[in-house]
């Protein structure tokens, strides 16, 4: 008799809610602050720069919110997402432990960020807004971003973090298919931009340089213009949360459920989303399932930062956020896994692992390419450099399981396939890449030169 290898949930079996984590936590995150008052921020203050129904969203406390049925027609294209059990990677690593992977990567976009950035664009589409800015890391969130504007026949403006608009080309040109304009940051166009490329004409750029000048152009023309963002906030956790939901009743559908659920960590978003529900579950049920964060060994904000308020950009234009953080002038290397090159967290997970109920680790470079090869040859998939880490991490439960001769069950999100990433690869192959370590020199001097709040 043949193994079940993918648990598929039938389209009319889509989840028709996203879940608010906020509401269950025994310690709620704590606000975000106005950087010259430094008293929380209103919706009303938030919404000069985001729409109005997300930052509902994002203050809510209730548990669970409605997902708009123009929104559930797009994401019929391409959910339910597939659940696979991974028996060739189980088999490669002889061990006892039973995996099983998330397949996010079968969206238009190449990954999990469609999620959000379909709602994003409707709530701003709804509210009249005509035109969005945005940045990106890798060009995951980018690529998503420019596929849900389509959609909604909005103009959108995306600043590419330097390093990776030109290690990444075939993702601006799914941009630019799209309709996106895209620039690498830091650029010309801002006076964020303008002020990084004075003080280093060769500056390769950072998630939080790139926020900065996206924000900084939207508020220009605030009427008709908003940013927005592909992780960090808790609305962008929220949307994300579908991946989790239709997990736990596909894991029933297998007769299973994880003792560890695996996701990469740039700002938290596919962490967030295939996590959340599950700690639901050790809330609710009781239950003691280990919920990892896994972020490069080279931008260490979970396992080598510091839980205070910080800018999310690098310019300190966005509000004050209460998170584990590398400081906002930190100035990641430039690793291949561009969507995880970036100094902070959102608030409700660094609430969250500052009360022990989630875990985090770091994973160097070389480790990541090895797993995610190790993927590819078995399972068939090549993974983006971001989700290799999360494989990573898989392996390494796996190992320890075999190890203790004992049965486990993990769940990791495959957060993106790598199709548009084999420059990556090549380097790899050609032995180009190499493993970065951050010294505590450098993290105290960025951490030095934070506002204590």
């Amino acid at each position: 008799m043949s193994k079940q290898k993918k648990f598929i949930l039938d389209e009319k079996n889509l989840p028709k809610q996203w879940y608010n984590i906020v509401r269950d936590m025994p310690n709620k995150p704590l606000p975000p602050i106005h950087p010259g008052t430094k008293k929380p921020l209103t919706k009303e203050e938030l919404s000069v720069i985001f729409a109005e129904e997300l930052m509902d969203q994002e203050l809510s406390t209730q548990s669970y919110i409605d997902i708009p049925e123009e929104v559930l027609d797009i994401y019929k294209i391409w959910r339910p997402t597939p659940l696979v059990r991974a028996y060739n990677l189980e088999k490669a690593l002889d061990t006892p432990a039973k995996i099983y992977f998330k397949n996010e990567s079968v969206s238009p976009a190449g990954s999990h960020k469609p999620n959000t950035a379909i709602p994003q664009a409707y709530y701003n589409y709804k509210q009249g807004i005509k035109h969005l800015t945005t940045e990106t890391g890798g060009g995951q969130w980018g690529s998503a971003l420019s596929f849900a504007c389509k959609y909604f026949n909005l103009d959108l403006k995306v600043f590419m973090v330097k390093v990776s608009y030109h290690q990444k080309p075939y993702r601006k040109i799914m941009m630019n298919t799209w309709g996106a304009d895209v620039i690498p940051s830091p650029s010309m166009m801002t006076a964020s931009g303008r002020a990084a490329l004075e003080k280093d004409p060769d500056c390769s750029g950072s998630l939080g340089l790139a926020i900065s000048e996206a924000v900084e152009m939207a508020v220009q023309n605030p009427q008709t213009t908003k940013y927005t963002l592909g992780s960090v906030l808790n609305h962008v956790a929220i949307h994300q949360t579908i991946i989790g939901e239709e997990a736990i009743l596909q894991m029933e559908m297998a007769g299973d459920m994880p003792d560890v659920v695996i996701g990469c960590f740039g700002g938290g978003s596919n962490f967030a989303g295939l996590g959340f529900p599950f700690l639901r579950k050790n809330f609710k049920e009781g239950k003691n399932i280990r919920i990892v964060a896994v972020e490069p060994q080279s931008c260490p904000k979970l396992t080598r930062g510091k839980f205070q308020y910080d800018f999310g950009d690098m310019a300190g234009l966005t509000p004050l956020l209460p998170m584990y953080t590398l400081g906002h002038t930190f100035q990641p290397s430039d690793i291949h896994a561009g969507g995880l090159r970036y100094h902070g967290a959102g608030a409700v997970v660094s609430q969250l692992l500052k009360d022990k109920l989630i875990e985090a680790q770091s994973i160097p470079q070389l480790e990541t390419f090895e797993a995610g090869l190790l993927f590819a040859n078995t399972e068939c998939i090549i993974p983006a450099p971001e989700s290799t880490h999360a494989i990573a991490m898989a392996i390494r439960e796996a190992k320890k399981a075999k190890e203790e001769g004992r049965n486990k069950t993990i769940l990791f999100n495959l957060s993106g396939h790598g199709l548009v990433d084999l420059y990556a690869y090549e380097q790899y192959f050609a032995g180009n890449l190499v493993n970065y370590d951050i010294s505590d020199d450098v993290i105290n001097k960025s951490l030095a030169e934070l506002e204590k709040l």
